[in-house]
């Protein structure tokens, strides 16, 4: 398992809006798996499915895409789509 490195206030700030705020752990979650797997990528970007999300964190599917609307709305991830079927790649702003 690989170790990132977060600055501090980032996380504070990350984990109070979503968890406190929002009230949703499992954004939280998913940001930090987003953030771990775009660790050390030039763009920041992460492509993969909400299946793939969903089995590496054991969240399901319908909470990844919950979680991932959230992420999306508060401007902490920005998903791409290439068509309305393609694999999203999914890149973490902070």
């Amino acid at each position: 398992m690989a170790t990132i490195s977060i600055d501090r206030s980032l996380f504070d700030s990350v984990m109070g809006d979503l968890v406190g705020r929002d009230r949703s752990p499992a954004a939280f979650i998913v940001y930090l798996f987003l953030l771990s797997r775009a660790a050390g990528t030039r763009t920041r970007g992460v492509r993969i499915s909400h299946g793939g999300i969903a089995g590496a964190t054991g969240l399901s599917r319908s909470a990844v895409q919950g979680a991932i609307r959230l992420l999306n709305r508060r401007k902490l991830v920005r998903t791409v789509h290439d068509s309305p079927t393609a694999t999203p790649e999914h890149h973490v702003r902070r």
